[in-house]
């Protein structure tokens, strides 16, 4: 009897290394595996002060945006003369923008303008390159951005001013933006963003191309609050820029935003702090020509509202 329990006991022992390993080939057999994620809401809103996010319209959903700016709130041009700049508005802008898929969104904008150049109408194509991974094999997100700008304003009898259009190609603006997004934890988001501007008519001795790169950031303070900032430099000629500054008697300066960034259920709403005196690419990214030093900032708001027109989403 004991030579039987001592056999049965050896071969027990014996038979453990082959019965873990089948245990281990069925539970990798049975194993799911894991699915990769796209890394959702880098931000919140599809700008953040001036410049774009990677952030699209979802398929069937429309985004209505109002963006407001106004006066200079200190300096020459500010006080309490008037109201801190309330009493002025330097550009206001109303857009559409539609989901065609969930990666590819279009819009149209009506926007006011700032300066000489005014009656602005845009249309535009956002299109998501890439996206974020949470595995990190896709590190970042890319979105294309694309607008045409058409110049509506009466056109110049003078021939040195910047709106002396003589045919409608003149009046026409072109920007291609690729915005490279990362969400680094839920609670900040940073993105840069290589510009190309072109204008099919500028005063003598401006440049018709331009490339400018722009950075920006969203952190998260509560949890429906976050600051948000941007800031944009345009590479420019130092020679034409020095012609231009001393003509005109102004100087161009690069745009800083910030402000805080509120988020009420549908809705997505700004206030926020600029240099930049006009809201559309074509205009601020070539001819801010105020400066925080002194004191032409002002305050503005943007509002954004999203309407879905999904049947199964809306039930």
């Amino acid at each position: 009897m004991k030579y039987h329990l001592k056999s049965l006991l050896y071969l027990f022992v014996l038979c453990l290394p082959i019965v873990a390993s089948a245990q281990d080939s069925l539970e990798n057999a049975l194993q799911m595996p894991v699915e990769k994620k796209n890394v959702k809401a880098t931000f919140k809103a599809t700008k953040l002060i001036n410049i774009q996010t990677n952030e699209t319209i979802y398929k069937n959903e429309m985004d209505f945006r109002v963006d407001h700016r106004f006066g200079d709130i200190a300096g020459s041009g500010g006080g309490i003369k008037n109201f801190f700049g309330l009493d002025q508005s330097t550009d206001i802008r109303i857009g559409f923008d539609y989901g065609i898929s969930d990666k590819l969104s279009v819009g149209i904008a009506r926007a006011k303008g700032a300066g000489v150049v005014t009656q602005l109408y845009e249309g535009n194509l956002k299109y998501r390159l890439l996206e974020q991974t949470d595995d990190e094999k896709v590190p970042v997100a890319v979105t294309l951005f694309g607008s045409t700008t058409i110049a509506a304003v009466k056109a110049s009898t003078d021939p040195t001013a910047v709106n002396a259009y003589s045919k409608f190609q003149d009046r026409l603006t072109y920007v291609v933006q690729a915005v490279i997004a990362r969400k680094f934890n839920s609670n900040f988001s940073m993105l840069v963003m290589p510009s190309y501007v072109h204008r099919n008519f500028t005063v003598f001795g401006d440049e018709n191309d331009l490339l400018a790169l722009s950075v920006g950031g969203r952190i998260k303070l509560t949890k429906r609050m976050a600051f948000v900032a941007d800031y944009t430099i345009p590479f420019r000629n130092k020679d034409k820029k020095a012609y231009l500054e001393s003509t005109s008697g102004n100087q161009l300066y690069n745009t800083l935003g910030a402000g805080l960034e509120f988020e009420t259920g549908g809705h997505i709403f700004h206030l926020n702090f600029t240099n930049a005196t006009a809201i559309q690419e074509s205009q601020f990214i070539t001819d801010t020509n105020t400066s925080w030093l002194k004191g032409q900032y002002r305050w503005g708001f943007s509002i954004a509202r999203r309407f879905s027109f999904d049947k199964k989403k809306a039930k």
